[in-house]
C-alpha cells in the first residue's frame, strides 16, 4: 500500500505539471488565432492593393508585415509542439508507471485471496476467535479481521481507480499526440508560404529599386508633412502655456515654465487615467495591421537612408474610420498640404494625433468620448488604395511610442 500512495503523492505533481502546461497551451494558442486573424487582414489589404498593377511601397510594406507575422506564427507553432512533447513525455512516464503499478495491485490482490483461500481451510474466521486467551485478545482477533476485510476492499478499489487512470491517460496520449501530427503539418505549410511571400518581397524590393528618383521624392514630401504635424504640435503647447501664464498672473501666482500646460485639477486627473491605460488603450482603428513602427528605420529600398517616425503607420481597409483613443479635447483640426487633415486631441498633459484623415468629424473645443468616431482616413487611388492612418502620442513635448500603450 505504500507503494500506491506514494505513486498518487507523485501522479498530483505531475497533474499540477499539467495545469501549468495546459495553461501556457491555452495561452499560447489564443496568441496564434489572433496572429492568424492578422495574417488574414493583412492578405486582405494585399488583395485590394493588388486591384492597382503598380508597384508601391505600400504592398511592400504589407508584404513585410505578412513576413513578420508568419515568423511569429512559426515561433509559436514551434513553442506549442515543445509544449506538446513535454505533455506527450509526462503522459508516457505516467502511463508505463501506472501498468507497472496495475500489475503489482493485482498480482497483490491475488496473492491475498490465495492467502485468504488457504487460511479459510485449515481455520475458519470463528474458529480463529475462540481459540483466543482472553476477551481482550478475541476483541483484537476481530479488529484484525475486519481491517484486513477492509485493506481487501481498499486493494480492489485501487485497481478500479488505477485502471480508470490509466484509460484516461492512454486516451489523452494518443490526442496530444494527433495534435503533434496536425501542428507539423501546419508549420510545414506556414513555412512554405512564408519562401512564397519572401520571393514576392525580393521580387518586389527588385523593381522598386529601378524608382528611386521618385522614391526619395516622396521621402522628402513625408518629412514636410510629418514637419508640420510637429509644429502644430508644439504650436499648441506653447498656446496651453500661455494660457498657463495668463491663468498664473490673473491669480497671483509663480508664472509656469514655458513648456507646462495649464493643468487644472481636472486636467491631472486625466492624465492620471489616461497614464494608468497604459498597454490598454483601444486602436485608434476598429481593425488594422501596423506598417511602419515608432523611431528611425532603414528605408526599405534606398540605400543608406534611415526614416524617421514619430508614430505609428496602421494600415485599414478603405472607408474605415480614425477614433478617440481616450476621453479628451478636440485641441486643434489641421489641413496639411499634401497631407490632408490632421486632428489633435488633449487628454491632460498627453496628446494624441490623427492625421491623414480624408474628411474630419469634429472640431475644436468638442469634448470626446473614448472610442468616439474622429475622421475617416484618406485612401491613396495612387499607392493601390492605401489606406493608413498615421498616429502619434506625446507627453507635453515629448513623443511617445504609441505601441508601448495601445491594446496587444
Amino acid at each position: 500500500m505504500p507503494r500506491i500512495q506514494s505513486f498518487f503523492i507523485l501522479l498530483l505533481l505531475l497533474m499540477s505539471s499539467f495545469t501549468t502546461n495546459s495553461q501556457t497551451l491555452n495561452e499560447l494558442r489564443k496568441q496564434k488565432d489572433k496572429t492568424v486573424k492578422d495574417i488574414k487582414y493583412t492578405v486582405k489589404l494585399l488583395d485590394e492593393a493588388g486591384k492597382s498593377e503598380k508597384v508601391t511601397l505600400n504592398k511592400l510594406s504589407l508584404l513585410d508585415n505578412k513576413i513578420k507575422l508568419q515568423t511569429s506564427l512559426i515561433c509559436d507553432i514551434n513553442w506549442e509542439l515543445d509544449i506538446l512533447q513535454e505533455l506527450i513525455n509526462d503522459n508516457t512516464y505516467v502511463e508505463k508507471s501506472l501498468r507497472i503499478d496495475l500489475e503489482q495491485l493485482r498480482s497483490n490482490y491475488a496473492d491475498m485471496i490465495k492467502n485468504a483461500w488457504d487460511s479459510r481451510k485449515s481455520q475458519d474466521k470463528l474458529a480463529f476467535l475462540l481459540s483466543s486467551n482472553d476477551f481482550n485478545q478475541a476483541y483484537k482477533r476481530f479488529l484484525y479481521l475486519r481491517q484486513y476485510s477492509e485493506y481487501r476492499r481498499q486493494q480492489a478499489d485501487a485497481i478500479i481507480a488505477v485502471k480508470g487512470i490509466l484509460d484516461a491517460k492512454v486516451k489523452n496520449l494518443e490526442k496530444k499526440k494527433k495534435e503533434k501530427e496536425l501542428l507539423l503539418e501546419g508549420k510545414r505549410r506556414e513555412t512554405e508560404q512564408l519562401l512564397k511571400t519572401r520571393e514576392k518581397q525580393g521580387k518586389l524590393v527588385k523593381s522598386l529599386r529601378k524608382q528611386q528618383r521618385d522614391l526619395k521624392k516622396k521621402l522628402a514630401e513625408k518629412r514636410k508633412i510629418e514637419e508640420r504635424i510637429q509644429k502644430e504640435i508644439e504650436r499648441v503647447i506653447k498656446e496651453e502655456a500661455r494660457k498657463a501664464a495668463e491663468l498664473a498672473k490673473a491669480a497671483g501666482k509663480e508664472k509656469p515654465k514655458s513648456s507646462e500646460y495649464a493643468i487644472t485639477p481636472e486636467d491631472k486627473a486625466l492624465s492620471g487615467d489616461f497614464a494608468s491605460n497604459l498597454g490598454k488603450l483601444p486602436w485608434p482603428v476598429e481593425r488594422g495591421v501596423i506598417t511602419s513602427r515608432f523611431g528611425e528605420h532603414n528605408h526599405p529600398v534606398l540605400k543608406n537612408i534611415r526614416i524617421k517616425n514619430n508614430g505609428l503607420d496602421i494600415n485599414t481597409s478603405k472607408g474605415s474610420n480614425a477614433r478617440a483613443v481616450f476621453r479628451g479635447i478636440v485641441s486643434r483640426v489641421v489641413g496639411i498640404p499634401g497631407g490632408n487633415m490632421a486632428v489633435i486631441v488633449r487628454h491632460g498633459e498627453y496628446l494624441s494625433v490623427y492625421s491623414n484623415l480624408k474628411k474630419v468629424f469634429v472640431k475644436a473645443g468638442d469634448i470626446l468620448q473614448i472610442k468616439q468616431t474622429i475622421g475617416e482616413i484618406f485612401s491613396d487611388t495612387s499607392e493601390g488604395g492605401k489606406t493608413v492612418l498615421k498616429f502619434q502620442i506625446w507627453k507635453q513635448s515629448t513623443k511617445l511610442n504609441p505601441e508601448f500603450w495601445i491594446s496587444k
